[in-house]
């Protein structure tokens, strides 16, 4: 493995991040302190507790996954779709680098920045509510894998997309709402029988629920269930960029 080029293509997109931090972390950073504020005071007043949580703490783990989930879709199509904008994606075809490795790279890149913005948006959370996890490694793993999955997704959006209204449809569009609509700031089990049923097919409640099992101990689904899905997510977009890159779909032309 030429472990020179991940660590050139890592270290260029790191310092992308670092230099545009008021944009790529400030920023999320800012709008996360606002849903406080907002959901937290206002709703919050009105709904004193759910399974046992107080509301304010129980809105924190879907929060930080709608920062990271937009955040790794961002970064990582982003990240490949400008080479592609540029031309300069042909450099990486002729350099003595394999598509692992490139995915490597980018993937990791994109996983690391949402993996610091997760971990700026618990502390500031900190200073909201009061905050503890009773399971952290759990949380740490959750977290990791959704960075990791939701970075190979945008990767796949960025290898794809034509365009930048391409680029920005599958996270304004399907992302956000499905985060949204997943248990981020209440438990489906507050809603009627039909829905529970309907939104259980969206993939985001088990990210969600899997995530906040980590830190209380209660989950709308089975912890297992959670990692189960998280797990299958990962390696259908494994696969999919493994065929993307064997046929050179939207890559080589």
């Amino acid at each position: 493995m030429n472990l020179q080029a991940v660590k050139s293509i890592y270290l260029f997109e790191m310092l992308r991040f670092w230099r545009t931090l008021s944009q790529s972390l400030f920023s999320p950073v800012l709008s996360t302190s606002l849903y406080f504020v907002v959901f937290g005071a206002a709703i919050g007043s009105r709904i004193q507790e759910i399974d046992g949580v107080s509301y304010g703490a129980f809105i924190v783990p879907g929060l930080i996954m709608l920062s990271v989930l937009t955040q790794s879709l961002s970064n990582a199509s982003f990240g490949i779709y400008f080479p592609k904008f540029l031309g300069s994606i042909y450099e990486l075809h002729t350099a003595p680098i394999s598509a692992m490795e490139i995915v490597l790279g980018y993937v990791g890149a994109a996983a690391t920045k949402s993996l610091i913005i997760g971990l700026v948006i618990l502390a500031t959370a900190g200073f909201f509510v009061d905050l503890q996890i009773q399971h952290p490694l759990a949380m740490v793993a959750f977290l990791a894998l959704t960075c990791i999955s939701f970075s190979l997704f945008g990767f796949i959006i960025g290898l794809w997309s034509r365009n930048f209204e391409q680029l920005q449809l599958i996270p304004l569009l399907v992302i956000t709402p499905l985060v949204f609509l997943g248990g981020s700031f209440y438990s489906i089990s507050m809603l009627p029988p039909f829905w529970q049923g309907v939104t259980l097919f969206n993939p985001v409640v088990y990210l969600i629920s899997g995530f906040r099992w980590a830190f209380f101990g209660v989950g709308d689904v089975p912890v297992a269930l959670s990692l189960a899905m998280i797990s299958v997510f990962l390696v259908i977009c494994l696969g999919v960029i493994w065929w993307t890159f064997r046929t050179g779909f939207r890559i080589k032309t």
